[in-house]
């Protein structure tokens, strides 16, 4: 009798710890990796305390988009898509896109800096619209198989 009560008693610990340890993984996971991945107007309701690194996502403004003279850099305003009078002056050192245009929906990754500017680490631009339009004047000039 006294080899089941040992028996159960691994099973317990087995369960506590496997437990424990996805415990861990979540909490670890969730409070030091996380980004939030806002749009403009969010960003700038919120706290600059909580945002030391976020996603924003807008549109790029015309206005005062100042490349980089060796090409590797540039600094603009990104407009908020459903607000355009909002705006945020965002900083990006590194490879810009060849996409990377005045009115081009844009992804920026980074914090905000004392001065309420945005220092991005990466900019990706999303897919214009156009590439979308022409893969489908393709699929639809393709002959079909009979």
């Amino acid at each position: 009798m006294s080899g089941t009560k040992g028996g159960k008693g691994v099973y317990v610990a087995a369960l506590l710890l496997l437990l424990g340890g996805a415990g861990w993984l979540v909490f670890s996971g969730v409070s030091e990796k996380s980004v939030y991945f806002v749009n403009v107007s969010e960003a700038l309701g919120m706290d600059p305390a909580k945002l030391t690194q976020a996603k924003l996502f807008g549109a790029v403004a015309a206005a005062d988009l100042a490349l980089s003279p060796d090409g590797l850099g540039v600094g603009f305003t990104l407009q908020d898509k459903d607000d355009p009078a909002k705006g945020v002056r965002v900083n990006y050192r590194g490879a810009v896109p060849d996409t990377f245009k005045p009115g081009a929906e844009v992804i920026v990754e980074g914090a905000f800096g004392r001065d309420r500017s945005f220092a991005a680490t990466t900019l990706i631009t999303k897919c214009p619209s156009k590439y979308e339009k022409v893969r489908e004047e393709e699929r639809k000039a393709r002959p079909r198989a009979s």
